[in-house]
């Protein structure tokens, strides 16, 4: 995959996102594109089951977007080739009664992958600087010290956020767990026309909401909060990459090969050796079972 330079993704300095790219042309038809993605997706496929022998790393992978920027089937369709008990993906919704009684990195610290596991969380816990951010109202239900009203949440309570989930990531990544971030990068005009194909199909009814409506008239400030969360905790530990959402099928296969290229990295991830007694008997329990077949 030369012909995709999965650095230019990487967010390694601020960006401004009115500049990032959301469409992007990789050259190839539809059919191609969807072959290259099952030629890298099967050798990820094969990953996660070393990852599970070597049983000393997990992976997060966060996936943030606007509404029909293509989560849901981008973690479909590349996680095809995975071993269903090896992957969990986790879609967190409105908090409950329960989650509000802790801190709001709680439910997303008790749905981590185990060691030797990948989780997806499908909108993640920057929720807790996007969507809060936008309606800061809805801080009020989480009973935080010195929160009674809206006017007393300041910039200073957002830098803190930005500082605790970055503390968060980083405490992952140093006891074992691979983190890589990505933001879908949809324009305004492309989800125009989703949400239409939502209400002109009768089969995609059901993923329409008004407040779909409510939450794109206020594109612009969700547009400044991503940008900001972005610049404040993409890290080497923990990387964000933006990536170009408009063509669902090429964003998935950028997807894939920076999932792909970033797990490579890993070289001490291998399947761990037999026990030296094991293997030097490897013969003798091969006849044991040969002689049963007799």
């Amino acid at each position: 995959m030369d012909k995709i330079e999965t650095g230019a993704y990487r967010v390694k300095e601020g960006i401004q996102l009115s500049n990032m790219p959301t469409h992007t042309d990789l050259g190839m038809s539809d059919k191609a594109l969807k072959k290259l993605l099952e030629k890298i997706r099967e050798p990820l496929g094969d990953f996660q089951n070393t990852l599970y022998a070597h049983g000393k790393y997990s992976v997060l992978i966060c996936i943030q977007g606007m509404d029909t920027a293509g989560k849901d089937s981008l973690i479909r369709e590349v996680f095809k080739d995975f071993n269903v008990r090896g992957i969990t993906v986790h879609s967190f919704k409105v908090p409950t009664a329960l989650e509000l009684g802790h801190d709001f990195l709680w439910r997303h610290y008790i749905a981590l992958p185990a060691k030797g596991k990948f989780g997806v969380f499908n909108r993640t816990h920057y929720e807790n600087v996007l969507v809060t951010r936008v309606h800061p109202e809805y801080l009020i239900g989480e009973h935080l010290p010195g929160i009674e009203k809206v006017a007393d949440v300041d910039q200073s309570f957002w830098d803190r956020r930005f500082e605790q989930i970055n503390a968060f990531e980083k405490h992952l990544a140093e006891n074992g767990t691979i983190i890589i971030k990505f933001f879908l990068n949809l324009s305004k005009e492309e989800q125009r026309k989703r949400l239409l194909r939502r209400l002109e199909l009768k089969e995609k009814n059901w993923k329409f909401s008004p407040g779909d409506l409510k939450e794109r008239q206020l594109w612009d400030r969700y547009q400044e909060c991503y940008q900001e969360a972005i610049n404040n905790t993409s890290k080497p530990h923990a990387p964000w990459y933006v990536l170009p959402a408009d063509n669902k099928k090429a964003a998935r296969v950028i997807f894939a090969e920076i999932l792909s290229k970033k797990l490579r990295e890993y070289s001490d991830i291998k399947e761990p050796s037999l026990d030296p007694k094991i293997q030097a008997n490897l013969e003798a329990y091969k006849k044991q079972l040969e002689k049963e077949a007799l």
